[in-house]
C-alpha cells in the first residue's frame, strides 16, 4: 500500500490575507526575527524613538525643567518667518551639501575603482594613504597651520614671498573664505567608510561577468563599469549614499574645529549649529525639535531621491 505524503510549499500571498500572510511568514522564518530582534530593538529605542519624541516636542514649549505646554506650529512659524540665523543655515546647509556630498561620494568611487586596480600589498598601502586623514585626529590642526592668520603661516608666507599680498589674510575669521576653505577640509577628510565599502564592493565582482561583457559587446572601461560594475555594487553604493547625505547634513565638527562656534558673520553656520544652540546651549527643547524635524524632512527627502537615481544605474 503506497503512502502519499504532503510538502509543504510557501503559502502563497494571493491566497490568504495580508496581515496573515505575514504571520505565517514569520513564525517560518522565527529564527532569522530571533537573530535580528537584538538591533531591531536598539533601532526602534534609540532611532525611531527620539524621531516620534521630536515630531511631538517641536509642537510644544519645553524647557526640560516645566511640563511641556503644546503651542501647535508656533515653533515652525517662528522657525521660517521670524528667525533669519535659521534660514541662513539653512542655505549655508544646502550648499554645503549640494558641493560635498556628490563630490564626496563620486571620489570615494572613482578612487575606489582606481585603487582596485593596484596589486594586493600596493593597494593596501594606498587605501590607507587615502583613508588616515577621516581618522586622523590632527587633521585640523595640519590646516589650521597652513592658514595660521599670520604671517608665518604657510599660505600667507607664500603669498607675500610671490607678492601677491601685502598683509596677511584673516583665513577664518574672514566671512569670504570661511565656507570655502570648510568644504575643501571636509572633502579631504571624506573618504572614510563608505571609501572601503566600495572597496570591498569591487573585491566581490565575478570576474567571469566581464569576460561575458566582452562576448556581448562591452567595448572599455567605462562601458564596464556603467553596464556591470556599478549595478553588481548596488547595496554599497547605497550604503555610501546614506553616509554621504548623512555627512553632509550633519556639517559642523569642521567648522567648530577651524572657525570657533559661531562662526564669523554666521558664514558657515549651519542647521546643525542652530540646533546645537537652542538645544544644548538655550535648552529651548521644542524649538531645537522642530529644527531637528526640518533637518529630518530634508535627510529623508534627499535619501529617496539618491535611491530613485541609483535605481536607474546601468539601464
Amino acid at each position: 500500500m503506497s503512502q502519499t505524503t504532503e510538502t509543504k510549499r510557501p503559502v502563497k500571498r494571493s491566497e490568504m490575507s495580508k496581515l496573515r500572510w505575514t504571520w505565517k511568514e514569520m513564525k517560518r522564518n522565527k529564527t532569522a526575527y530571533f537573530m535580528i530582534a537584538p538591533f531591531f530593538l536598539l533601532f526602534i529605542i534609540f532611532t525611531v524613538l527620539p524621531v516620534f519624541l521630536s515630531m511631538i516636542l517641536s509642537l510644544t514649549d519645553f524647557n526640560m525643567l516645566e511640563f511641556p505646554e503644546f503651542v501647535g506650529v508656533t515653533n515652525y512659524t517662528r522657525l521660517f518667518l521670524q528667525d533669519d540665523i535659521f534660514i541662513l543655515a539653512c542655505q549655508n546647509t544646502l550648499i554645503f551639501a549640494a558641493v560635498t556630498g556628490p563630490v564626496s561620494y563620486l571620489l570615494s568611487l572613482l578612487i575606489a575603482w582606481f585603487i582596485n586596480e593596484l596589486p594586493p600589498k600596493i593597494r593596501a598601502v594606498v587605501t590607507l594613504i587615502f583613508y588616515a586623514p577621516s581618522i586622523s585626529g590632527n587633521v585640523y590642526l595640519i590646516w589650521k597651520t597652513l592658514f595660521s592668520s599670520d604671517q608665518y603661516g604657510w599660505a600667507n608666507a607664500t603669498l607675500m614671498d610671490l607678492g601677491l599680498i601685502s598683509s596677511p589674510i584673516l583665513w577664518f575669521e574672514d566671512a569670504d573664505y570661511v565656507m570655502g576653505l570648510c568644504i575643501v577640509v571636509a572633502l579631504w577628510t571624506s573618504l572614510g567608510t563608505a571609501f572601503l565599502s566600495f572597496i570591498a564592493g569591487f573585491q566581490t565582482i565575478d570576474r567571469s561577468m566581464y569576460e561575458a561583457a566582452a562576448v556581448d559587446g562591452i567595448k572599455n572601461r567605462w562601458q564596464e563599469l556603467w553596464y556591470i560594475t556599478l549595478p553588481t555594487m548596488r547595496p554599497q553604493m547605497m550604503f555610501g549614499a546614506v553616509l554621504a547625505i548623512t555627512n553632509s547634513f550633519g556639517f559642523g565638527a569642521v567648522v567648530d574645529a577651524l572657525c570657533g562656534f559661531p562662526s564669523v558673520d554666521y558664514a558657515a553656520h549651519t542647521i546643525m549649529h542652530h540646533l546645537s544652540d537652542y538645544g544644548g546651549a538655550r535648552y529651548e527643547v521644542g524649538y531645537s525639535s522642530a529644527i531637528a524635524v526640518v533637518l529630518f524632512i530634508i535627510m529623508f527627502a534627499s535619501n529617496v531621491v539618491i535611491k530613485k537615481a541609483l535605481s536607474k544605474v546601468g539601464e
